[in-house]
């Protein structure tokens, strides 16, 4: 960290004094109770200076503020576990557990990660990215410290929202939780949002759910009598709990869907009222069995403008602290990929009554909304379950519809045996457009979308491809409608290339590359997919100036790929070809290259660019490219040293 960048936090926190006495949670534990909501207010502060100029996610974390703080201070963090699910809201616990002196490095390079993750601090018990993850980690700790000599004392906490918990992998741990022994808490934080509005049943559920404190007081205190007394034994708690909540669901003419599993349930409470979680907390967290406490929060809590609109304010870029203004980038007229995925769209199904658009719980992030709001009647927002959003995409295709899958290359690998048992099995013509596939900048780890080239390209079946640019992309859309097979778009995150993108559809034919650049006496040809072609065109541009001749070609097809225009190259003389794709070099455009490569009998040799065999942590995408040595420089780089190496 500069000395620059911890000047900066230092000063934004000049006016939280009580914040700089806190370093760990256990000097927050040192406090007074009465001073928590001072603790609070001073970390809305912190957020709001430093996510006003270095852009995160704001109003999960404003509304998770209380929470963060009872938590802390009940709890003998580090060593009882909280797990946080997703991650969006755990920037208070980033400040008070050792990192407020880092935080203005946050989804920076070489800085924070935007999410919790083990290898930063002992504090974040569990990586977090993706949805509905928490209760099955936090209760495979559970366990694992109740089995363990000198751990059993030791308490872990679930914290999941409203969204996730719809999620199915929150049904299964919830399912399992209620069938092993644990004493597992689950904190629900439902402030009525996802990013976008919340859907489905659950969520109205959750919405007019509520149970007596008194009734849950007065049966703990009947259970505990009649087991002094050797009324019942342990082994029949659970016929004793299904008969209580059956009187309670008789009594209230409504069953509480989570102690119809046999998990005790508190609340709903105030999830801003810290001293009233904290009393809770206190009263609950010693109990046996797992247990899940319901607390409401407003999502942007404590900033009137992400109050009013928390899907804005979810992720709102810079903007300024005294105004709540939005600092808005310059308007080029050029758009952001998705928003010419949504607009195509909308124009295919404007002209074919078959065309369906599907998302998980990203209408806006993916721009899906359009269709929402052009055709409601064939647009589905699943909520958080990629898996059911592909299969039922499966169910739509097998009844003579079309269905567009858009989800976030990092989330569909959620879905992968949904994509293969219930969709390429049968050959069924859905198209998945795969948004912010490669490297996504800022998010980091969990959300880059590297691996999808990898894991589709061995399936059967489907074909796979990325637009270089924002024509292209309608056009593939466009021919999708032609194919009787499943088709994979995939296309990155941000802004595409030129403003003047709506030209007319036309069908690509399918396995096909372009040449982008000729070069007549070229010794190296640069077979680049998607975006990485401007990278590849600049490359060959500065290997020009060095007196270097190289062919640049867009492959757009990674599956099937064009093995005839690498039979041509061969052919004509190319010694060296060098594959470059947004993606894992193992297992896409450049191991395609290479397995012909080995069967040809013309000795050519294949230099393979993309993300090593390793992590790649947050940063922009410029920096990223950079480090992984497949921007413009690390292309011409690759090609000057295979013509030493051939020297």
């Amino acid at each position: 960290m500069s000395e620059s960048a911890n000047h900066s936090i230092v000063s934004r926190d000049s006016d939280c004094p009580l914040l700089q006495t806190i370093g760990f949670p256990s000097d927050l534990r040192k406090l007074p109770q009465e001073r928590l909501p001072q603790v609070c207010d001073e970390l809305r502060k912190c957020i709001i200076a430093n996510l006003s100029s270095n852009p995160g996610h704001f109003a999960s974390s404003m509304g998770a503020v209380e929470i963060t703080v009872a938590l802390h201070y009940v709890f003998n963090t580090p060593e009882d576990h909280i797990v946080w699910d997703v991650g969006h809201q755990s920037y208070a616990h980033k400040i008070l557990t050792g990192r407020r002196e880092a935080f203005a490095s946050l989804r920076k390079l070489g800085g924070l990660s935007g999410f919790p993750n083990p290898n930063e601090s002992e504090y974040d018990t569990f990586v977090a990215g993706h949805a509905s993850n928490s209760i099955s980690a936090a209760l495979g700790m559970a366990i694992a410290d109740s089995t363990t000599p000198g751990h059993e004392h030791r308490k872990t906490v679930a914290v999941i929202g409203d969204a996730s918990i719809s999620g199915g992998l929150a049904f299964e741990g919830l399912n399992n939780a209620s069938n092993n022994p644990n004493n597992l808490l689950i904190i629900l934080n439902d402030n009525d949002m996802s990013i976008d509005d919340n859907v489905g049943a659950l969520h109205r559920y959750m919405t007019d759910l509520n149970t007596s404190s008194r009734y849950n007081r007065w049966r703990d205190k009947i259970y505990r009598f009649c087991k002094r007394k050797g009324i019942i034994k342990e082994k029949g708690r659970g016929m004793v709990l299904r008969f209580n909540n059956a009187l309670k669901a008789l009594i209230s003419a409504r069953q509480n869907i989570f102690e119809g599993l046999n998990i005790r349930y508190f609340g709903p409470f105030d999830g801003h009222d810290v001293g009233k979680i904290v009393k809770v907390l206190n009263e609950i967290k010693n109990m046996n069995g797992p247990r899940i406490l319901h607390l409401r929060t407003v999502k942007g809590k404590g900033f009137e403008q992400a109050e009013k609109d928390p899907t804005t304010w979810h992720a709102p870029g810079k903007f300024n602290p005294e105004t709540g203004e939005r600092i808005k980038k310059s308007n080029d007229g050029i758009p952001n990929w998705q928003e010419v995925f949504g607009h195509t769209l909308v124009e295919l199904a404007d002209t074919d009554s078959r065309v369906a658009g599907v998302t998980a719980a990203m209408p806006s992030g993916t721009s899906m909304n359009l269709m929402l709001k052009k055709h409601p009647s064939r647009a589905f927002d699943v909520g958080i379950s990629e898996g059911h959003a592909v299969t039922f995409a499966g169910g739509l295709a097998a009844a003579g519809k079309r269905p567009f899958v858009a989800i976030y290359s990092s989330f569909l690998q959620r879905a992968y045996d949904n994509i293969i048992h219930d969709v390429c099995i049968q050959g069924l013509p859905v198209c998945f457009c795969i948004d912010r596939a490669g490297i996504v900048g800022e998010d980091g780890v969990t959300h880059h979308g590297l691996f999808d080239l990898a894991y589709l390209r061995c399936i059967p079946s489907i074909c796979v491809a990325a637009p270089a640019d924002e024509r292209t992309l309608r056009n593939l859309m466009f021919t999708s409608l032609k194919m009787d097979s499943p088709l994979a778009i995939r296309y990155p995150r941000g802004k595409a290339s030129v403003a003047e993108w709506q030209t007319p559809l036309e069908e690509i034919e399918i396995g096909k590359a372009r040449c982008v650049r000729a070069s007549d006496g070229a010794e190296t040809a640069i077979l680049a997919l998607g975006p990485a072609v401007r990278q590849a065109e600049r490359a060959a541009e500065l290997l020009s100036e060095k007196g270097v001749a190289a062919a640049v070609y867009d492959m757009i097809w990674l599956k099937p790929l064009d093995k005839e225009l690498l039979v041509r190259l061969a052919e004509a003389g190319i010694e060296t070809v060098v594959t470059v794709e947004d993606g894992a070099a193992s297992g896409g455009l450049g191991s395609a290259v290479s397995e012909w490569a080995a069967g040809y009998d013309g000795g050519i040799r294949v230099v393979c660019l993309g993300t090593p065999d390793k992590w790649v942590a947050q940063g922009t995408p410029d920096e990223l490219w950079h480090e992984c040595g497949y921007d413009s420089d690390g292309i011409a780089k690759a090609v000057e040293e295979t013509i030493k190496g051939r020297g």
